[in-house]
């Protein structure tokens, strides 16, 4: 008994420690009932309005595919495919020029099968887009309502006009980009307009091939742009031609001074630094012709 006692003996400094421990369990079971906590994180403003904005973007997305897909399926005649049309039905560029080239020889797709011979296109991409084949049908009546539309079948689509037309305009064009187009639109309004289509080879960067696709869909309308005669122009007006500088302009002048009379253009290719490259171009600007 008296040994069972002992176990309950303790010191002053062991009571005080025993009164500590307890009131620090009684503070901790107060807090944990009064103050109850959550597992669940503040969420951030900032983090919520960047995952809002990336959802927008992706919902926009969609959308846009969406109506792409929805354009490029919708009923249309084959004969008259756009490069960005084109594009949108999963033809390559390939692809696109043989159907051009094959319209520019005046012939036409009148079946599945012969869109399939002209663009050579699998069978798998032909059997999607030909329930959207939509081709007139000439042959069924002979009624004037048909043949009206015979004539504007044949008649072919308007071109825009390239002065006009925004970067966003040629960006259409396959082959085409933001850069590109905003290069040929600085150089358009350096000349202060397309004179020629010629005039398309001198922007940097822009290929034959593309100049080409270019001018299925858009033209430099021709106006009566005034000329410069050779024979009365002067100094300053040879200057503001953007093919010359101040002394190939001054050599013009020397060399029509000695010669008398400039007959043609081509007489100018004698004169030093003369750029011949460009005589189809500078012929917008300059003529021969005392009439012009």
């Amino acid at each position: 008994m008296k040994n069972w006692k002992s176990h309950f003996v303790f010191t002053r400094s062991q009571q005080n420690g025993i009164f500590v421990l307890v009131g620090i369990i009684i503070i901790l079971q107060a807090v944990y009932f009064f103050f109850p906590f959550s597992s669940e994180e503040v969420p951030d403003p900032e983090v919520e309005r960047i995952a809002a904005e990336m959802q927008r973007s992706i919902d926009s997305l969609k959308q846009i595919k969406a109506e792409r897909d929805l354009d490029a399926v919708a009923p249309f005649n084959p004969n008259f495919i756009s490069d960005y049309k084109g594009y949108l039905l999963g033809l390559s560029v390939v692809q696109i020029d043989r159907l051009h080239d094959y319209r520019e020889r005046d012939l036409w797709i009148n079946s599945a099968e012969d869109f399939q011979a002209v663009t050579g296109v699998s069978d798998s991409l032909l059997k999607v887009l030909a329930p959207s084949f939509q081709f007139p049908d000439f042959r069924r009546n002979t009624s004037e309502e048909n043949r009206l539309s015979k004539k504007a079948f044949l008649t072919p689509l308007p071109k825009a006009d390239l002065n006009t037309a925004t970067a966003e305009d040629l960006q259409r064009v396959n082959g085409i980009g933001e850069r590109l187009s905003a290069r040929i639109v600085k150089y358009r309004n350096s000349l202060g307009g397309f004179r020629g289509e010629v005039q398309l080879n001198d922007v940097y960067g822009l290929s034959p091939e593309v100049v080409k696709r270019l001018l299925r869909s858009f033209e430099v309308p021709k106006r009566a742009e005034a000329r410069f005669d050779v024979n009365e122009v002067s100094l300053m007006q040879l200057t503001r031609i953007p093919y010359f500088n101040y002394e190939q302009a001054r050599a013009i002048i020397r060399y029509r001074e000695e010669a008398g009379q400039v007959k043609n253009l081509e007489e100018l290719g004698q004169i030093r630094n003369f750029p011949v490259e460009k005589l189809d171009r500078i012929a917008l600007y300059l003529s021969t012709d005392p009439k012009n």
